[in-house]
Formats: structure tokens, sequence, C-alpha cells
């Protein structure tokens, strides 16, 4: 926090006042079409996959060239994108809330220049820093957590299968031949910082074992009530435990009421979650939150459970491709994943997509409106 030049005064302590907390206001970044004709667009259209325009009542134009990004970018990469924006867009670049990146021009002219400069560049390994796709009815970038890199309970990674898994549908970034958009999304673990429970395709990161218990160290570290109390099924307990003759304050874990959340391990590192062959990946299904035609889905557990096999995860990304390419070959436009299981049925498409059903896909879930059975945002009047 910082006070003009002219000096604090304390009698009037909030006169001339200056902070630099939080963000600037966010429409002191619009594009000058942008700020022009805001609430005056008229419509807009997907010229080619990535490409889009915005038409507004004035005869404004606004062309917006979409490119898959990452979640996690190096500085340069970062410097090289405003450097982009700066040679072709004046300046302006947004990023979405799927990780794709977006450079928007008001001219159809600067629009062929901009994709021949994104197609241009390339990492040392070959392939596109700037892919141009992801609109209409392809598929859009993964949006995703944490994983090993960042976080502390996953059990799965986030950058590494993210990776696997656009490899292979990164035909379909850049095609609109789906019937539909087809959102794929990663959460590395429950805990879902990620969009997992609503998307047509998703990767979650799953624990199998309850937490280790460290009891030489646990009264060291950890407060041990707030280890108690932060599980949220009331599956630990304290404890005394003899440790090379020594009695010492520790905890117990009844590990029929764990849920493998890894809450208490957020509280205490006494507690580790991960486990090599107790975590892996759960592939769940037919999710969305749009409005449109059918109501708003959860997604659904299609495979129980996937090893986490390092560094291609190639056990995930092939049945993610097998129900890509059921999907588009069997559902009707505009037919969303989840809409186009529905209507063959559950068992057929386990059956189209050479998946197991087991008694682990079952769902026994119940919505908490015990008395309406109201379990959808889709509000009919």
């Amino acid at each position: 926090m910082t006070f003009v030049s002219s000096g604090y005064d304390p009698e009037k302590p909030m006169e001339n006042r200056i902070t630099d907390i939080g963000p600037k206001k966010y429409d002191e970044f619009y594009p000058p079409v942008i700020a022009k004709n805001k609430g005056k667009w008229l419509y807009h259209e997907i010229l080619e996959p990535g490409v889009l325009v915005h038409v507004s009542e004035t005869g404004d134009e606004v062309y917006t060239v979409r490119v898959g990004g990452a979640r996690l970018m190096s500085v340069s990469l970062i410097r090289e994108i405003c450097d982009i924006a700066d040679k072709h867009c004046d300046g302006y670049v947004r990023w979405t809330t799927r990780n794709n990146i977006e450079f928007m021009i008001d001219s159809k002219d600067k629009v062929k220049p901009l994709i021949d400069d994104l197609e241009s560049r390339k990492f040392d390994g070959g392939s596109y820093k700037f892919p141009v796709g992801g609109t209409g009815a392809g598929i859009t970038n993964i949006v995703h957590t944490q994983g090993w890199l960042h976080c502390h309970t996953p059990a799965t990674d986030a950058s590494g299968p993210v990776k696997a898994t656009m490899d292979v549908l990164f035909e379909d970034f850049k095609d609109m031949r789906m019937p539909s958009q087809l959102r794929v999304s990663l959460a590395c673990c429950l805990n879902m910082c990620g969009a997992v429970h609503c998307s047509d395709i998703a990767m979650l990161g799953y624990h199998r074992k309850p937490p280790m218990v460290d009891h030489e160290y646990l009264d060291k570290m950890c407060e041990i009530p707030l280890a108690i109390a932060a599980c949220p099924t009331a599956a630990i307990k304290p404890k005394k435990v003899e440790v090379g003759g020594k009695t010492l304050n520790s905890v117990e874990v009844n590990n029929s009421r764990c849920m493998y959340c890894g809450n208490c391990y957020t509280m205490c590192p006494c507690l580790p979650l991960m486990d090599k062959e107790g975590d892996g990946v759960v592939l769940m299904v037919g999710g969305k939150v749009s409005n449109s035609r059918t109501a708003p889905k959860f997604s659904k557990v299609a495979v129980a459970f996937l090893p986490n096999t390092a560094p291609r995860w190639p056990e995930t990304t092939d049945a993610i491709k097998k129900i890509v390419e059921v999907y588009a070959s069997d559902a009707r436009k505009y037919e969303r994943l989840g809409e186009w299981a529905e209507r063959i049925g559950w068992e057929r498409f386990f059956e189209k997509c050479e998946l197991e059903f087991t008694h682990h896909l079952i769902d026994d879930f119940r919505d908490p409106a015990y008395y309406t059975w109201r379990q959808t945002t889709n509000f009919k009047f």
C-alpha cells in the first residue's frame, strides 16, 4: 500500500489514499472495437476452426483467432504471446477459462497473416506452439488441475495425462467433425478443483488406499486435534503408540470409514496418501453444463480404474480415443455425448465403446432434494 507524495495526514487517513491491491477494472483492457460496441453485437459465426467473427449493429466486426495454450506456461512463452499481440492485434490478447489464447483483430485482412504467423511457430520437437482450433463441434482444450507439479494430494498427474490425451485428440482440436462440442477435463483427485463432474469426458485421479501414519514424527509436526477435525467422515481418532520404547501421541485411521480424500494430509504431513499401486485414473462421461435441448447432467463413471503408467498413460488415452471415435460416428448432429448415451441406452454405450461394465459403475446417488427429487438447474416455467 502506498500514498501520494503530498504525505499522509493522520487526521484524514483516507484522503489521497491509493492502493495497488487487486486487479484493475476489466473494461480498461477492452480492445477499442469491443469497448465501442459493447451491448450492440448482433450475431457471431465460426468462419473456420479457430476463427470467429462477431458483427455489431453498427457494422463493426471483430475477428477472433483462438489457439490452444497450456495451463502452466513459461515466462518466455508468455512474452512470445505478447509479442504476437503487439505485432498483429495492437497489443490486445485474452485467455479463456479453458486455457485457450484468443487474439482479436478488427479487420478480416489481418486474419490470414496472423494465422500464418501462429502456425509457423513450433517447438524444437516439431509440435505447434500455437495450434489454431478449439471452436464449434470439435474438441476444446482440456481444462485441468495442479497434478504432481504443485499439489500435495493428487492421485495422478495433470499436465502429463492432458498432454498425452491431447496428442491423440489433436486433429479434432483443429477440426469440427464432431456431432457437437466435446469438452474434456481432468482433476487429479476427487477433491476436484477441476470440472470433471460436468464434462463430456473426464479423467479423475483416484486414491484406493487410506493414509499411512508416521507415528514417530506425527506429534512433533502436527496438531493432532486439527488432523482429526479435518476428516469429513470421522475416520481418524487419537491413539497412544509405542515407538522405540517410548509412548507417543498419535492417531489411528479407521480404514472402513476413510474415503481417501487427503484432507488429513493437508493438515498433517505425517499422514501421506499417495501410493504407486493404489493411485490411478477413473474415466467419467456424459456431463454437461449447458441448458440447451436437455437439462445439465452430471458425469457418470465409465471406467472404474486405470493405472498411472507415466509418461504417456496409454490405457487412459486408448479408452478416451475409442469413446470419441464411437461418439463421432454414432451420435446425431448437436447431440452431446451424454445425450447420445441416454438415447441409445447406457448398456449399448458400454458395448459400442468396448468398455467393461462392473458393479462399481452402478449409480446409487440420490440428490439432497429428498422430497422433490429435483436434480437439475434447468428451469421450466
